[in-house]
């Protein structure tokens, strides 16, 4: 095995405490690397103007491979307020840093695992008719188009003349026409077939190579007919050269209730950027919560990986920390697959499943717990001890 660098980044809140637990599971597992900080996040807003400072551009540039924490992002006019007064004024617009590494490195594949451990306590159950109580083993992967689709950053409020005045060619933009100019926001939902293909073509890849039976194309044609449209269209095209494979059509309204019905039937999801987004964390609770949900985002040259919780800020502060560190573990198992060290992957894996199966520790959210100062004294585990135990089955 070569030695790798991982440009690691904390980012904001309570990243700054679950990375570094992943870079000691990373350790014990027996993964050779150097890790170099990259800056992103809120205080480079503030100080800078930049969430995403062009250094740690350069640093992704050159190694390819990155650990992410969590980041703060907060509304238009609560950014614009917080920024260092020698900056306020002159321009500088608040855009989400993780947003701008997806679009930057093109990490168009999002990969987000939803995958059931025995024993969580926070696992989907079902009440059957003669009163017992059925848990159903969960497997699904969601694959989320990563860069386009209404996270494009395509936005206007107060949108200009010019651009009111080609909407208007539009029938459908009659009934906005008499609405003043500074009375509108715009966001626009951007797909391309290249990027649909791409991200369908990565779905029936993952579920012909993983042993998934089913991939479902998870959108609203019936009414975004041309976004939603194009990407069953390159479902329609990829699953040619997939026959073995279930192909599913379901628009995501739907998709919601059934989820909660059935969630053991599913296999791989696709989707566009927003949708993808909803359908990853609504199947993420089935399986444990943000606490135990990771991602990767992944692009021909750089992959960055990731938890999908937040920062969390009001947890930042605490000692002994409280969070869960196992989101942030199990994107770094991620980052182990994607570099071909998959045994090592599954050993981490393999050793959350046996401390969760076992139960002696769990974390607050674990035990249904609101998170506090207390959490410790009333039998919770702390962050820490989660990763020492992970640390002892591997």
């Amino acid at each position: 095995m070569n030695s790798r660098t991982i440009v690691a980044m904390p980012g904001d809140g309570i990243g700054k405490s679950v990375l570094p637990e992943a870079v000691r599971v990373l350790d014990a597992v027996g993964f050779e690397a150097e890790y170099v900080h990259g800056d992103i996040g809120w205080e480079f807003w503030v100080r800078e103007g930049n969430a995403l400072p062009e250094r740690t551009i350069e640093l992704l540039s050159k190694h390819k491979l990155g650990l992410l924490g969590a980041i703060t992002s907060k509304p238009k006019a609560e950014a614009a307020a917080e920024l260092h007064p020698s900056l306020q004024g002159k321009g500088y617009d608040y855009f989400s840093p993780v947003v701008a590494l997806r679009q930057r490195f093109h990490l168009d594949v999002c990969l987000r695992p939803c995958r059931s451990f025995a024993g969580n306590p926070l696992n989907f159950v079902r009440r059957l008719p003669d009163g017992t109580i059925e848990e159903p083993f969960i497997d699904v992967a969601v694959f989320r188009q990563n860069t386009e689709g209404l996270y494009c950053g395509i936005e206007w409020t107060h949108p200009p003349d010019d651009l009111c005045n080609a909407l208007s060619k539009h029938a459908r933009w009659r009934p906005f026409a008499r609405t003043p100019p500074e009375e509108i926001a715009i966001s626009l939902r951007v797909f391309t077939q290249a990027a649909c293909r791409r991200i369908v073509a990565a779905a029936f890849h993952h579920a012909s190579e993983h042993g998934y039976r089913s991939v479902t194309v998870c959108e609203k044609p019936n009414v975004l007919r041309e976004t939603s449209g194009m990407m069953e269209d390159a479902v329609r095209e990829i699953r040619e050269n997939y026959p073995e494979i279930e192909v599913r059509s379901s628009n995501i309204d739907t998709q919601m209730m059934w989820l909660t019905k059935n969630p053991e039937d599913y296999g791989v999801f696709v989707g566009g950027n927003l949708i993808g987004d909803i359908t990853s964390d609504a199947f993420a609770g089935l399986v444990g919560g943000l606490g135990f949900a990771c991602s990767g985002n992944i692009g021909e040259e750089v992959a960055v990986f990731e938890p999908t919780h937040g920062s969390a800020p009001k947890y930042e502060t605490f000692d002994p920390q409280i969070v869960n560190p196992t989101a942030m573990i199990l994107s770094a198992a991620m980052l182990l697959d994607h570099v071909g060290e998959t045994s090592m992957a599954e050993r981490v894996r393999r050793a959350v499943a046996e401390v969760v199966r076992e139960g002696r520790v769990r974390t607050y959210d674990m035990l249904g717990l609101r998170g506090g100062p207390d959490v410790l004294d009333r039998g919770a585990a702390s962050m820490t001890e989660m990763t020492n135990a992970i640390i002892a089955r591997i």
